[in-house]
């Protein structure tokens, strides 16, 4: 199969029998930290990558990004090699770790990041403006990023990888460091770009992050992907049945163990729902703003940013699928 436009039909990355063995001086295998990982992300997908420390996440991720060759397997990534150069101006790349430079402000960041991909200086000043506002660093975007808390690195971190507008977006514990309150911003903006059409290869330890978020999910441990799917085909539980209805009185509460136990059932468990911590949290905040307490951290962040639109590329460019390598990518998703 070849990737067509339209959304879903497109594979923006393929990888199959995909394998990563290290080896010592002497080139005998030392450790295989990737072992026949398969995978399919389509566009516009949020695609949530877990498992534990040493499971595989961070090598995967170096061999998508072509810092890593892979010992045996194929991947595709847009359509292409990932080493082939002109595919990185359609990534945007969130690290595990903020590596920035401690002297440069925020703005200046940006602006750094923004000549790498040559954008001109027009387009990097309305960019960096609507990001600012985008993350909430508009009131600390020229203070030096050394002096900001880790959660606002993680903030203007997700901002200059979406400087050069990519298509696919790799974000590595994007909500690191981060209040309940901004970790709810960024997982609505993910969710906001991936409406937009954008393509977000998501990896958390933060499972909540991953259920709110992602369409498929793969957990890898030792190397392999132990299971891959939707999130309602992986948490389903078949055995057993939720009934929601308005506060019971006790006497229909037992009509109802009467009814159960005629057909060899029995009630488990009765409690009344309840709310989420983060719910709770978000509300007190909101409320607290509301009132005009003021902080002096991040600011709520604003709308997303306007160049960031569904079917745009690196630099402004639309999307140019006729640069697909077609071979390589009906190699990978032939069954």
């Amino acid at each position: 199969m070849v990737a067509r436009g339209g959304g879903g039909d497109v594979i923006d990355i393929a990888c199959v029998g995909v394998t990563k063995t290290f080896r010592d001086f002497w080139m005998r295998p030392r450790v295989r930290a990737v072992e026949n990982v398969d995978l399919e992300v389509r566009r516009g997908q949020v695609y949530g990558l877990l498992g534990p420390n040493g499971s595989g996440k961070s090598t995967t991720i170096k061999m998508l990004l072509g810092l890593l060759q892979p010992t045996a397997g194929r991947i595709a990534v847009l359509g292409k090699r990932p080493k082939d150069v002109a595919v990185k101006r359609m990534i945007g790349y969130l690290p595990e770790e903020s590596y920035l430079y401690r002297f440069l402000t925020g703005r200046e960041t940006l602006d750094y990041y923004g000549r790498l991909f040559r954008l001109d200086r027009r387009a990097r000043r309305e960019r960096i403006d609507m990001l600012l506002e985008m993350v909430g660093l508009e009131a600390v975007q020229d203070r030096p990023v050394g002096e900001y808390s880790k959660g606002m690195q993680r903030r203007i971190g997700l901002a200059q990888s979406l400087i050069n507008d990519p298509q696919l977006l790799i974000l590595d514990e994007p909500t690191s460091g981060m209040d309940p309150v901004g970790a709810r911003q960024i997982k609505d903006l993910i969710a906001t770009l991936a409406r937009r059409g954008k393509t977000v290869l998501l990896c958390s330890h933060l499972l909540g992050d991953v259920e709110d978020l992602c369409d498929r999910v793969a957990i890898m441990y030792g190397g392999k992907v132990r299971a891959e799917g939707t999130c309602a085909e992986l948490l389903t539980q078949e055995h057993a049945t939720i009934l929601e209805t308005s506060d019971l009185p006790p006497a229909v509460v037992d009509e109802i163990r009467g009814v159960l136990a005629k057909h060899d059932l029995a009630v488990k468990r009765v409690e009344h729902p309840r709310r989420s911590l983060e719910s709770l949290f978000l509300d007190i905040v909101a409320q607290a703003r509301a009132e005009g307490v003021r902080t002096s951290g991040a600011a709520a962040g604003g709308p997303v940013a306007d160049f960031l639109a569904a079917g745009a590329t690196a630099a402004g460019q639309e999307s140019d699928t006729a640069g697909v390598d077609a071979g390589l990518l009906d190699s990978l998703t032939r069954r």
